[in-house]
């Protein structure tokens, strides 16, 4: 039953406010379906911030790559803090926060221990490579190599009794929502960013190359956009289109077969690096580095007066990284423009004027960074064991006694088959 309000002042309705969305309405996208990006006079402005930050970036990164593998990881890893930083934010709420002392910490805690995990697999050759040199040194590496695991295992094991033992009453679920998204976000971050690393120690090349060509296909698809785009090319991304999606794949196949031939001639770009020291690099190139006559065909000749031209191996392989890049590589893209609808947000964050979040720069960069990883373990390195990878192996797993008499053993069977020959 209603209760009798008469006589009294009419009651006022409470007002339910939605939370505002940062997404262009839906009639906004519909309304400029039939123009030209260009003919929006507001774009000009944002166009300039973003052209503006970009040329920093691109600053900074070119800088980084000069001064060399460390400096490059050290950037990846504070990107990835960003990222993670971005992410984190996305579902905490400040009134539960409050009432959890000490939780954002654990976010943390749980960060540092797979930064720890991953990195120390990846990197604990390089790092014995480095100190080999010193008997001590060697022996506390060695030591950390051996337990890293174990050590990375107790960590997390600490972090699990830690959120076990600060849940609270009425904060279960949000307490377990975070704990799922924290492991989630990791998983993500981690197991992509994770080949990044892997390719810049196999060589610059593995990790610029990738990197460029998602950066070129991001500025050409929004130039040719701009200036051409009239269709659109997904919902998720009401701004892509068609012209600058087709654009921008020409132009990022071109630009990785040229790209490839002028890296490709740099031994700072395309020698492994084997320890953490950052002298520079020496090595024989291989035969992926080695020019090779490419004839070109006959009608080629009527028109520019060449009949072959020198062609890097590399760059037959850079225009399959194209490819990937121009035409896979921007779902990712689409990937994060779903997820910030889902959670109605217009970018990760705001730390890059005119771009948004560092996270909404690496969506597709993840997804190259896996490929050229793949593409490179599976097409380009030729075999799975080298004297090296041996040697390497022999001076962590062994101690020196066992070296010793794994020398002695290789000597006999080396003098039986000298003396079986003769």
């Amino acid at each position: 039953m209603q209760k009798d309000q008469g006589g009294g002042a009419p009651a006022t309705p409470r007002l339910r406010h939605r939370k505002r969305s940062n997404e262009v309405p839906p009639d906004v996208g519909k309304a400029n379906e039939s123009h030209f990006l260009v003919d929006d006079q507001n774009k000009y402005r944002s166009m300039w911030i973003r052209a503006y930050s970009s040329v920093w970036m691109i600053g900074g990164f070119v800088f980084t790559i000069y001064m060399g593998h460390l400096y490059i990881w050290a950037m990846v890893v504070v990107i990835q803090i960003f990222m993670v930083r971005e992410l984190f934010n996305l579902l905490r709420k400040v009134h539960e926060d409050r009432q959890l002392p000490g939780f954002r910490l654990l976010n943390w805690h749980f960060f540092f221990t797979v930064m720890l995990f991953v990195y120390g697999r990846i990197l604990s050759q390089r790092l014995v490579n480095t100190v080999t040199l010193d008997k001590f040194l060697y022996k506390l590496v060695s030591g950390l190599i051996k337990y890293h695991m174990v050590t990375c295992y107790f960590l997390y094991i600490a972090g699990f009794m830690w959120f076990i033992l600060t849940l609270k009453k009425k904060m279960y679920k949000y307490q377990f929502r975070q704990y799922a998204w924290t492991h989630m976000i990791l998983i993500v971050v981690f197991t992509q960013s994770s080949f990044i690393v892997a390719n810049i120690f196999e060589g610059i090349i593995w990790f610029l190359l990738p990197a460029s060509l998602i950066v070129i296909n991001d500025i050409a698809a929004y130039f040719f956009g701009f200036f051409f785009g009239r269709t659109p090319l997904i919902k998720l991304s009401p701004k892509k289109t068609w012209e600058g999606f087709i654009g921008a794949s020409f132009t990022t196949i071109i630009s990785a077969f040229v790209l490839a031939n002028i890296m490709g001639r740099f031994q700072w770009l395309t020698c492994p690096r084997k320890d953490l020291s950052t002298g520079w690099l020496h090595c024989d190139p291989g035969p992926l580095f080695k020019p090779e006559n490419f004839i070109l065909p006959g009608w080629v000749p009527q028109w520019f007066h060449w009949r072959e031209i020198p062609v890097l191996p590399v760059q037959w392989h850079a225009l399959c990284l194209g490819l990937f890049a121009s035409i896979i590589a921007p779902f990712g893209g689409f990937f994060a423009s779903g997820f910030k609808r889902a959670f109605k947000i217009k970018d990760f964050g705001d730390s890059i004027p005119g771009h948004g979040g560092i996270t909404d720069r690496m969506d597709c960069q993840m997804v190259m960074a896996v490929f050229a990883y793949i593409y490179h373990q599976s097409f380009i390195v030729t075999q799975s064991l080298s004297v090296e990878m041996i040697m390497d192996q022999i001076l962590v797993n062994l101690t020196f006694e066992e070296q010793r008499a794994l020398y002695m053993k290789l000597g006999e069977i080396i003098q039986e088959r000298l003396f079986g020959e003769t």
